[in-house]
This record gives C-alpha cells, structure tokens and sequence, in this order.
C-alpha cells in the first residue's frame, strides 16, 4: 500500500510538473481551404516529456530531400525527423541566432545558407555535416559607409550567386557570386514604391521564367507587401499589399506560404491571389508576441509566425518567434 501511495505522488507531481499539451491528449485542428487544407499534428517535434526541443525560436525553417526538417533557434540549427525526432543539431557560436536560411542541392552535397542578423553575416554550411564552407560578411568593396550591418534574409539563384538582405539596418540587398565575391547592391531604406522599410524575408521565385527575388517588405506602411526584383537589381512590381507583417516566403510549384507575424500564414497562387490562411489569431493582443509561452500555445492558432517550408508532399513546417520555441507541422489532407 505504501509502495502504491508513492506511485501516486509521483504520477500527480509528474502531471503538474509537465507542460499541458504533454498532460493531456490535443486533437488536430484542422485549417485551410480546398486545395490547401492542413491538419495540425499535436505535439510535433516535441521532447518525450513535451517540452520544446528549441528554447526561443526567432528564426526560420527548410526541409531537405530526406524530409528532415532543420529550424533554427537563438541556440543553434536543431534537426528533426520527419515524424518530430531530434536527430542531430548544430549549436554554439558559429550557429546561433540565425534569422533566416535557404537549403540547396549541389554537386558536392546539400548545402544551407543562413543569415544571421545580430553576427553581421551570412554563412553556408553543409547541412549533413555542419561544416561552414564560406561566409559572408559587410562588403567594403561596396564603398558604402554603414554604421551597422545586420542581415535578415538570404537567397540564391541556379547559378549559385547569393542575395544577402541588410533588412534591419540600411535595407540594402547585397549581390555575392558563388565564391563570396561581392557584385552589387541595389535597394534603399524608405516607404516609397520601389523602398524596403525592412526587406525582411526573400526567396527566389522559381514560379516565373526567369526567375526573380520575392522580397517581404514587412513594415511598409500602411500594410506589408511583397516585392518583385530581378535578379540584376530592377523593380519589377508589388506582389501584394495589405498583408500585414510577411516575414518570410517560401515558394513550392506555383504556391507561396508567406508567414504573417500577426499569426497566420497567407497562402498565395501564382496569380497572387489568397487561397487560404491558417493559424489566424483572432486575439490582436496575442499576434505579433513573442512572449507567449508554452502553457498559453493553442493547437492552431499561431502567435508570431516567422519562417515557414514546405515539403515535398505539401506538408508545411511553421516556426513561431516564441520564448519557449515553437515549430507546428501542417499535413495536407489529401
């Protein structure tokens, strides 16, 4: 009897010691319209004892050919299993704080390039080793005078030249070949029509022929937008307005998930036209915070949504900008 009374102790202070998505069963929610419907997957990339596996999540997130899924944390790149294992992770110095990422195959492997806002730098390293092979840093050659520099976004084009985003100081684009050469520059700080006030996230959007950089202009006023360059530097057009704060976009055959850090993400079709939104926080106090901790998480309802991929099911990873780290997985329903 005595052995029973202290199973019992345990098992209650184990219940109010765990965090109470692990305490107790959440159903999927499910999101979306037609054609991009999305179930949520409770738990995902969760520790066995439901604690995050990140600590404080301001970063980004993309999916290599396996499937496995690498998201980035102010402590470093940690890798997980399609089904949400930890399987190995990339911490310390050289990695953390990384603000945005893009994963690329090579000749020579796979390969992410990252920014890294607060360490002035862009970085590429290979994504099965962890081993950085190059790094970008402020080109002086540029002959600009900065007083900081403090990169929110990176794209690469098919013939490996590298877009670095200076989106939270002078908002200029910075162009390096393959090797780290410096190129060119193009982009200003403001609010008119061809200005970035904060060209936060970038891709390459492969849904044109040639392709072009998609850029986020999240704090444009009165709403963000996104932006077409081509890839010498030329205005093409706005994308969309209205949305919000984008903070990143990832692009999947003719669709683009554009994280709002309102909470929701927008998906857009390549007319650019809004085909579905997911997540949508109905509370404005709870969008855009990066306080929200684990115990106040609702299963489907987003609260600083910042980096999202796809994989190639059409599945969506989702990374919130969250003090306990969250990252949500999104199945495509069939």
């Amino acid at each position: 009897m005595k052995n029973c009374s202290i199973c019992v102790a345990i098992t209650v202070a184990l219940s109010i010691a765990l965090p109470a998505c692990a305490a107790e069963k959440t159903k999927p929610v499910r999101m979306g319209s037609g054609l991009m419907t999305f179930d949520t997957v409770p738990g995902w990339g969760l520790r066995p004892d439901g604690s995050s596996a990140l600590g404080p999540t301001h970063g980004a997130v993309v999916v290599d050919k396996a499937g496995n899924v690498y998201t980035s944390a102010d402590k470093g790149v940690v890798v997980f299993s399609p089904d949400g294992k930890v399987i190995r992770s990339y911490l310390g110095k050289d990695y953390s704080r990384i603000h945005d990422m893009e994963i690329r195959q090579e000749a020579d492997g796979e390969f992410i390039y990252a920014a890294r806002n607060a360490n002035a730098e862009g970085i590429k390293f290979d994504a099965h080793s962890g081993k950085i092979v190059l790094k970008l840093t402020f080109p002086q050659e540029s002959g600009l005078k900065l007083g900081r520099f403090n990169p929110t976004a990176i794209a690469v084009a098919a013939n490996g030249d590298i877009f670095l985003s200076d989106g939270y100081a002078s908002n200029h684009i910075f162009k390096y070949d393959k090797t780290g050469k410096y190129l060119m520059h193009f982009g200003t700080k403001g609010n008119g029509l061809q200005q970035f006030n904060t060209a936060h996230g970038m891709t390459l959007d492969t849904r044109y022929e040639p392709a072009r950089l998609l850029v986020c202009d999240r704090n444009h006023r009165p709403k963000g937008r996104l932006l077409h360059y081509s890839l010498d530097g030329k205005f093409i057009g706005e994308v969309v307005t209205g949305l919000g704060m984008p903070t990143s976009v990832a692009v999947q055959g003719d669709y683009v998930s554009v994280p709002d850090l309102h909470g929701r993400v927008v998906i857009l079709d390549k007319t650019n036209t809004i085909i579905a939104v997911l997540g949508h926080n109905p509370d404005r106090k709870k969008g855009a915070s990066y306080g929200i901790r684990q115990a106040q998480w609702v299963e489907g309802v987003f609260s600083g949504t910042h980096g999202s991929y796809w994989d190639n099911d059409g599945n969506l990873y989702v990374q919130d900008w969250n003090i306990s780290g969250r990252i949500i997985k999104l199945v495509r329903v069939k």
